[in-house]
């Protein structure tokens, strides 16, 4: 018969067991696993602590994992109690250390939550304290810590900016070397890491750090929309900002010039890529962080919300064997996930893609992609030029900034190689102007342009909480003009559409993503002879639609009455032609 196991020794087997399940899971890459047990190694921490510090894996994938493996209940929002349980028999220091909470007491046992169910002194000890027997259940660390807070500390405002002054302590912002150690130094760190965290949490695109006379003002665009979030101190607004600048390995006694620069990350368990830019302001530097998902962006037209005619059109203008492709809209508009996904679709193996972007905002296999860098020479034109020479089929180039670039695109067109770039236009028909007025003769625009796909980005309906309503007929009355599709309903039935509600999976917005309404315009005969008439973009768009062109406006109206988001959403990004 086998001895039991020492509390060592079962701790040591559990975490065996829970690392396991996570490797089983895709959760745990090998790689990484080895690199963390490393630092566990020379640090003595526990392997599954250095894992979730790491980054390595997310709070709630270890959360699952121990409540699958060890079969305990997770411990949700409601669970934790209103009031202090036991108060006095827990010391504050123990419970935060140990990540420890009592959430209810019954007959003689307390159930306590726990970050870490495999440490079985956390629960020993809660026991000896307390004289109940104690029932397990996983909480995560956020939630623990919070509720810890708002029960037995809840602090001021004013306490906790006096604490972090007190740990800035007072310096000079010319003294570089001080504020590069201060940077460096734990409260700040911490600072910047709950910025970001908070920023993946919520799903946010751009993080935008701003200073102000009498504030720091911290906001995150979600779902195209700015939203402010809680503001650090004040105080603390160089310490901050030196801090990011460390991490993108720009200069921080450069404060008169604007710098970019990137932050490969890894937060919650998921690879990150940030682009940073910062820019002098009058109380100081500006910093907007873009966080691109390197595992969750999909390349695929479904998922972006490509669908019906605009759809129809884009393929068929993919599927010519030379050409351009102009993919239009406003900064933010999803032009480079558009462009992207057309590359994903156009990436086989007898074909070699070249791109030159500024900057590579994603890395795909198989593609060879090149960075634009102006300091030394690496421009649009100038690589676009060596591009050329090294036998490509598609070219893409990241935005046809000068008349230099446009025309050695049209060229390459003509040589019979498939080009796709970016405009920024307001429309299609517009996206035709704009190079004429760049000067592009006409008649190189229209041999070589295949196609011109505008487009914009709308809030996706949250389909938990999504809630029908009966359409004002003025509302209605929009969905039966001329210019929108005929959608109009059953004989003595009102038209229905939906409008946000909120729950737990939107965070109470009601939206939960984005998704593409597009138009697409085919190079046909009759727009050919517009363009070499030199005919306006808005009679070369009214051309258009009598060739069966549907608008950006239409494309959002047949997805408001899908359901897929609202009529104010489309309004507020999308004119009605």
């Amino acid at each position: 018969m086998e001895a039991p196991l020492s509390g060592v020794e079962q701790t040591l087997a559990d975490e065996a067991r829970v690392i396991a399940h996570l490797q089983q899971q895709g959760k745990l890459p090998a790689g990484d696993l080895a690199r963390a047990r490393k630092l566990a190694d020379d640090s003595a921490d526990p392997l599954r602590g250095m894992l979730v510090r790491l980054g390595l894996v997310s709070d709630r994938d270890m959360a699952a994992a121990y409540s699958e493996v060890l079969g305990l209940e997770r411990a949700v929002a409601e669970d934790y109690p209103e009031d202090p349980i036991l108060e006095g028999q827990l010391s504050l220091r123990f419970m935060k250390d140990s990540r420890v909470l009592p959430l209810r007491e019954q007959g003689g046992e307390l159930e306590i939550a726990v970050a870490d169910p495999v440490d079985h002194f956390i629960a020993q000890a809660v026991a000896m304290a307390t004289g109940r027997a104690v029932q397990l259940r996983v909480g995560l660390p956020t939630e623990i810590e919070a509720a810890i807070e708002r029960l037995y500390e809840q602090p001021s405002d004013e306490a906790a900016e006096a604490d972090l002054d007190a740990e800035l302590g007072n310096f000079s912002e010319e003294d570089i070397e001080h504020l590069r150690d201060l940077a460096s130094e734990a409260p700040v760190i911490r600072l910047v890491n709950q910025i970001l965290q908070r920023a993946v949490e919520s799903r946010a695109s751009d993080v935008h750090i701003e200073p102000f006379a009498d504030q720091l003002k911290v906001r995150y665009r979600i779902d195209g929309i700015l939203k402010e979030s809680e503001s650090p101190p004040v105080r603390s607004t160089a310490a901050v900002i030196s801090r990011i600048k460390i991490m993108a390995k720009l200069n921080i006694a450069e404060r008169r010039l604007p710098q970019d620069g990137r932050i490969p990350l890894r937060i919650q368990g998921r690879e990150m890529d940030l682009r940073v830019s910062t820019v002098p302001t009058m109380f100081g530097e500006s910093v907007v962080m873009r966080l691109l998902d390197k595992e969750s962006v999909s390349f695929d037209f479904d998922a972006l919300g490509f669908d019906g005619p605009p759809r129809e059109r884009l393929i068929k203008v993919l599927e010519q064997p030379f050409g351009i492709l102009l993919v239009t809209g406003p900064t933010g508009s999803g032009k480079s996930t558009t462009l992207y996904t057309a590359l994903s679709r156009l990436n086989t193996e007898d074909r070699k893609i070249i791109t030159v972007e500024d900057p590579v905002e994603y890395q795909v296999a198989g593609i060879n992609q090149i960075p634009v860098k102006a300091s030394i020479g690496m421009t649009f034109a100038g690589a676009l030029r060596a591009i050329v020479r090294q036998d490509p089929d598609i070219i893409m180039v990241g935005e046809m900034r000068d008349l230099e670039t446009a025309r050695i695109a049209v060229q390459s067109a003509l040589t019979g190689h498939v080009v796709l770039s970016t405009l920024h236009t307001n429309d299609a028909p517009s996206g035709v102007t704009r190079l004429l007025d760049m000067g592009v003769e006409e008649y190189l625009l229209t041999s070589t342009i295949n196609g011109i796909l505008a487009q914009r980005l709308v809030r996706r309906l949250c389909p938990e909480c999504r809630e029908p309503y009966e359409a004002r007929p003025e509302l209605a009355a929009r969905f039966q003009r001329p210019e929108a599709p005929q959608v109009a309903p059953e004989e003595g039935q009102p038209l229905r559409l939906y409008r946000p509600g909120g729950c737990k999976a939107c965070n109470g917005s009601g939206y939960r993503g984005r998704l593409v309404i597009a138009e697409v315009l085919v190079m046909t005969d009759r727009v050919r002879k517009a363009v070499l008439s030199h005919e306006t973009a808005t009679e070369i768009g009214r051309i258009a639609r009598e060739e069966g062109m549907m608008t950006m406006y239409q494309d959002g109206l047949r997805k408001a009455l899908d359901g897929r988001t609202t009529i104010e959403e489309v309004l507020r990004v999308a004119e009605e032609n």
